[in-house]
């Protein structure tokens, strides 16, 4: 069975220019008044579709500019798959002038897709930072792949100066593309919902100021919605109505494929809204204003709850697997609930609650204990911008309301309304993250069920002493995943085990001696090998088949920081070409014992962490 859905899907893949391309997004959503069609920006001067402030418009249609001598360094097999492009595609000429701006599908003859880059806001380290939008990545099509019914848009980093650039030159450095090119694949291959990474070309004639002058790249990427929050903070600073309201039918009926795929409508009761206005007030729609009736949440309320779901689930893994974002501003927080837009980034070393990834966040606002709740405030800002329309109830499509908005008399009511459905749309993300996060932890040490005194016995409990021992949070568990049950039925053997958790210089953590550090493991490995025998029994079989299930959930291999800087170094000042498809190959393939590529390299990369190498951090400049 599994050879003949492989022979399906390979018979549904196809050459780039039969590739099925559409621009769903630039037909549906408002351009740019200054270039509202192709022709018009196809015609200006590239330097007329430099940074400037852009309203009313989700996008404006810029191209991406040329390049010279581009080198293709990468492309992922497993995008190209899930793309529905045909193995070996990725070595036709077209294919690498496409994937670094040189060619795009349109032209004044026989029209076809034009690219875009986004226009949208931010809220940055919690402060309003004004127009951001694509200030280096352009879109160039749409496409769904034919196996899957997933529609996906491509997009390239690096490729030039848009509207959106504000200060900066419109390109991406090689460092930082390299990274986002291995990681974003990475936590694909984990299963963390993620934008995707189909190449990486270096641009040798392209020299970039950041820190210093570095070779530029480009990284040819795509996502199911590359829509951020930001998307709407931008027309809520404006007061523009209208623009909100398109781009939350869009996402619904789009990004989404319909509102019949939302959450259920949930009715608002007595006891949530307040029932004190006893006339209702002129301007609102008599409807709204009976809270003591109860109603049930509209459409757009239901669209905030998917959004809110999709990035609970995304946060619970980024927490359960230790990774962390180290800017998770609202224009770097997907709609979609997609990892999004990676500058500073890391997979936790050694467990550590308050560590970031970024240097310059001195506040630890992104911190890895931080993060559940930094989606959450994110999600507060989206649920301002939406909060007209969630507040509006049932007469959110009244024509009165649609064209003039709420009236000062009856704004109250509608406020209320809305704050509610944020409040508990709060709760509904707390759950939805806990039982997530739940659910992939019992994975990770071996369980089948979830009791709820697994949280504080077992979950807790190895994360405080993971700190206090300054141990590795994912080396733990891969080692773990080895450790027979027949080894630990006395407390003299949990101890034998216990040092094979330590780092190759023995254990961290201040007051702990060898004997103590292995007693307090010792002591967490009893409650987590009586848990795993109330599950699967004390067969010796059913073991091996629980070892087997760990080590399908906890990766051998991840992409750590000092990695990533090692193949930064042999690609750019060696001009080492081959470490890279090996690193990604390792990164596809997360949870084998080996590669069959480069023993010494893979044992190394798979083992400990060099010391000093341990917790980087990086700045945001790429």
């Amino acid at each position: 069975m599994a050879s003949q859905v492989s022979n399906t899907e390979s018979s549904h893949r196809c050459s780039l220019t039969e590739l099925s391309k559409s621009n769903v997004f630039t037909s549906k959503l408002p351009p740019d008044p200054g270039f509202e069609t192709p022709q018009a920006s196809h015609k200006a001067r590239r330097e007329r579709l430099y940074p400037r402030t852009v309203k009313g418009a989700a996008f404006t249609f810029v191209r991406p500019e040329t390049t010279e001598d581009p080198e293709l360094l990468g492309v992922s097999p497993r995008a190209l798959k899930d793309l529905g492009l045909k193995a070996g595609e990725e070595n036709t000429a077209l294919f690498k002038a496409v994937v670094a701006g040189n060619e795009f599908f349109w032209d004044e003859e026989n029209g076809g897709v034009y690219p875009w880059a986004q226009c949208y806001g931010g809220w940055q380290f919690g402060s309003w930072a004004g127009q951001l939008g694509d200030g280096r990545a352009i879109s160039l099509f749409e496409s769904t792949n034919p196996s899957t019914n997933i529609r996906y848009e491509v997009q390239l980093k690096g490729a030039g100066r848009t509207p959106y650039s504000r200060f900066a030159d419109g390109k991406a450095v090689l460092r930082s593309s390299i990274r986002e090119y291995i990681v974003s694949e990475a936590l694909n291959a984990l299963g963390i919902p993620t934008t995707r990474a189909l190449s990486l070309s270096l641009l040798p004639r392209a020299r970039v100021l950041r820190e210093r002058i570095e070779p530029g790249a480009i990284v040819c990427r795509f996502a199911e919605s590359w829509l951020r929050f930001g998307t709407f903070d931008l027309p809520h600073s404006r007061g523009d109505r209208d623009m909100i309201r398109k781009l939350a039918t869009y996402v619904a009926e789009d990004a989404f494929k319909g509102w019949e795929f939302l959450p259920g409508a949930v009715s608002l009761g007595q006891d949530q809204l307040d029932d004190s206005v006893e006339e209702p007030p002129r301007g609102l729609p008599r409807d709204l204003t009976q809270e003591h009736q109860g109603v049930e949440e509209n459409r757009f309320a239901r669209l905030y709850r998917e959004i809110a779901r999709r990035n609970a689930r995304t946060v619970a893994a980024w927490q359960a697997y230790g990774f962390m974002n180290g800017v998770l501003n609202t224009d770097n927080t997907s709609i979609y609930g997609l990892s999004l837009d990676y500058g500073p980034f890391a997979f936790m070393d050694n467990f550590d609650p308050q560590y970031t990834p970024n240097h310059d966040d001195h506040m630890l606002r992104y911190s890895y204990k931080n993060q559940p709740s930094v989606i959450w405030w994110n999600l507060v800002r989206l649920g301002e911008c939406l909060g007209e329309l969630i507040g509006a109830g049932p007469q959110v499509d009244d024509e009165t309301f649609v064209k003039q908005g709420v009236t000062e008399d009856a704004a109250p009511a509608l406020i209320k309304r809305a704050e509610t459905i944020i409040e508990r749309t709060g709760d509904e993300y707390k759950t939805v993250f806990l039982n997530h996060y739940k659910h992939l932890m019992s994975r990770r040490l071996g369980l089948q069920t979830q009791k709820e005194s697994d949280f504080q016995e077992l979950f807790s409990e190895l994360l405080d002493t993971l700190e206090a021992l300054e141990l590795d949070f994912n080396h733990f568990f891969r080692r773990l995943s080895s450790v027979p049950l027949a080894g630990l039925e006395t407390e003299a053997g949990r101890k034998e085990v216990a040092p094979r958790f330590f780092h190759a210089e023995g254990h961290g953590g201040i007051g702990y001696s060898e004997d103590s550090a292995r007693e307090r493991i010792a002591k967490w490995l009893d409650k987590w090998r009586q848990r795993i025998l109330e599950d699967w029994g004390s067969d010796a079989y059913a073991d091996v088949k629980r070892q087997r299930s760990m080590r399908d959930v906890n990766p051998n291999f991840i992409p750590r920081g000092w990695i990533l800087d090692e193949v930064i170094e042999r690609v750019e000042r060696r001009g080492d070409r081959e470490i890279l498809g090996r690193v990604m190959n390792m990164a596809l393939n997360p949870f084998n014992e080996e590669w069959g590529l480069n023993k010494d390299e893979e044992e190394r990369f798979c083992g400990d962490v060099p010391k000093f190498q341990r917790a980087m951090m990086c700045s945001c400049s790429s």
